[in-house]
């Protein structure tokens, strides 16, 4: 602990000590900004985004524990947030998975910023060629510390059972194609604007594969006087379905 303090700079400890009640977040804030070098600015920024919560003490849907060997599958249980704070793309309106895809490429920084440290992006739309068929990955990186790569498959719709399949057939491909020799094995994450535990614990259960689902957010929690004034993640999937039926 003496290290923590000494290694961050004051003005860092009072805001998270002033914005902080529980010891347990206060340290993990502290130690966050320590190993990744947080400026100020940033470090309020997760913590209004609450990212302790999402990194730590809510429920996260994966089988990172039965899919890798157990120090390996604790990892990656870190690496994984239950939910990502996706505010800093500014979007009111409803979009469309390549739209959100580009949003996100656009301001990289920002996105691997809430990712967490370690992740280092390799592509968008990653080309997987199997004979005369061709398929996309939408956003892969690799991951320097757990050395693997980082699978990310986005929808702007709920979680739909058939999206594991899509990523286990991914992930297969690039264990077998293209992971490292000294490398492990490849990690899966399905990022929807909203999830049901229990369904994503049924649609992950036959998968061989480290699979995660996490939802995003587009909008931190509003003050009273704003609740109702912005869509919610339900709100935005059925205009853009309703979009979708109307060009059909």
């Amino acid at each position: 602990m003496r290290e923590i303090v000494s290694s961050v700079p004051w003005g860092h400890h009072a805001n998270a000590l002033l914005r902080v009640s529980d010891p347990a977040a206060r340290l993990w804030y502290l130690r966050a900004t320590a190993r990744f070098g947080w400026s100020r600015n940033v470090l309020l920024n997760q913590i209004k985004a609450e990212a302790y919560e999402r990194a730590v003490t809510e429920k996260k849907t994966h089988k990172f524990d039965l899919a890798l060997p157990e120090h390996f599958a604790e990892q990656a249980d870190e690496m994984l947030k239950s939910s990502y704070n996706l505010e800093f793309l500014g979007l009111r309106r409803a979009v469309r998975e390549r739209e959100l895809e580009d949003r996100l490429i656009t301001r990289l920084q920002s996105f691997l910023l809430e990712l967490g440290y370690g992740f280092c992006f390799v592509g968008r739309q990653h080309r997987i060629a199997l004979g005369k068929k061709e398929y996309f990955i939408d956003i892969l990186f690799y991951h320097r510390f757990l050395k693997t790569l980082v699978a990310f498959d986005l929808k702007v719709g709920p979680f739909e059972p058939e999206f594991t399949g899509k990523m286990d057939f991914y992930l297969n491909f690039l264990n077998d194609k293209e992971r490292g020799p000294d490398d492990q094995p490849s990690i899966g994450i399905i990022l929807c604007a909203e999830k049901d535990d229990v369904e994503v614990e049924y649609a992950l259960r036959t998968k061989a594969n480290p699979i995660g689902v996490a939802a995003y957010a587009l909008q931190s929690k509003l003050p009273g006087e704003l609740k109702g004034s912005l869509p919610t993640a339900k709100q935005l999937v059925d205009i853009v379905r309703a979009e979708i039926k109307e060009e059909e």
